[in-house]
């Protein structure tokens, strides 16, 4: 068997001017570990250098789209790790990065089901359009697990998402592809088993038009978001969140899969 070193996590397809970019680790629910997010960041810049490809749809093989973290990884290392890598991620393996700076202007469409969980909820968001199979439910994990939701916070507020926005940044509680096509984060909810069919035919009417066209107003749009984002993080990094006692209480809880202690606000 393969090392997971050389494991490809990562499918890439190309049709008609659409690539399909799926996470495949589907035993974990797409948890995204630090190799996860570099095969990412590679598929992402494969397409952004192909000519021939237009739109992309970002999806999840198996039964969930993303289960967030893989915190056994990036949640729970030590003191000195996160202090040398200013955070949970590892070197070059913020996900932060992949559509705000592996792809220049080209749209991307998240395509989603099952569950979409704090740092997948972070990579959807990021997305220019996103369609969502009914009952998909989401969730802002970072909320509860103590890191903090300043940038979703912001992503949602740009998307419209106004009081709604605020009150999951600061709940963190479930909320379902309904709610999120109400509350204008989404673009569509697709009936059961039909999400990769909207989403290609959503693709297909966004690639029928001239690419550098399209391509000037993600560029707009990227740049207003990354406004957004940028000072919701410059907000919150002084705060080093990934370092307080409430952090490693929620992780170390969810390893042991156990209620978190009471927290301490420290």
């Amino acid at each position: 068997m393969a090392d997971a070193e050389e494991r490809s996590y990562v499918d890439y397809e190309i049709k008609d001017h659409i690539v399909t970019i799926a996470m495949n680790r589907p035993e974990k629910l797409n948890a995204v570990s630090d190799e996860v997010v570099r095969q990412l960041m590679t598929a992402f810049r494969r397409f952004d250098a192909d000519p021939d490809a237009w739109v992309a749809i970002f999806c999840g093989r198996g039964r969930a789209f993303c289960s967030g973290a893989d915190v056994h990884q990036r949640q729970l290392r030590s003191r000195e790790e996160f202090e040398r890598l200013g955070g949970p991620q590892g070197h070059g393996a913020n996900s932060g990065d992949l559509l705000m700076q592996s792809v220049n202007w080209k749209p991307v469409i998240a395509a989603t089901h099952g569950y979409v969980l704090g740092l997948g909820l972070g990579m959807v968001l990021d997305c220019d359009l996103i369609v969502a199979e009914e009952g998909t439910q989401f969730q802002l994990t970072e909320t509860s697990r103590g890191l903090g939701s300043a940038k979703h916070w912001a992503q949602f507020h740009f998307r419209g998402a106004g009081a709604f926005g605020d009150e999951i940044a600061f709940t963190g509680r479930y909320f379902t592809a309904e709610e999120a096509l109400a509350a204008n984060i989404i673009n569509k909810v697709a009936p059961k088993g039909t999400m990769m069919d909207v989403a290609w035919k959503l693709a297909e009417a966004v690639a029928a038009n001239p690419p550098l066209s399209v391509r000037a107003s993600v560029r707009a749009r990227r740049w207003y978001l990354g406004e957004y984002v940028r000072e919701a993080a410059f907000q919150q990094a002084p705060m080093k969140l990934y370092l307080s006692e409430d952090f490693h209480e929620a992780a170390l809880a969810f390893k042991e899969k156990r209620k978190p202690r009471p927290f301490k606000g420290k």
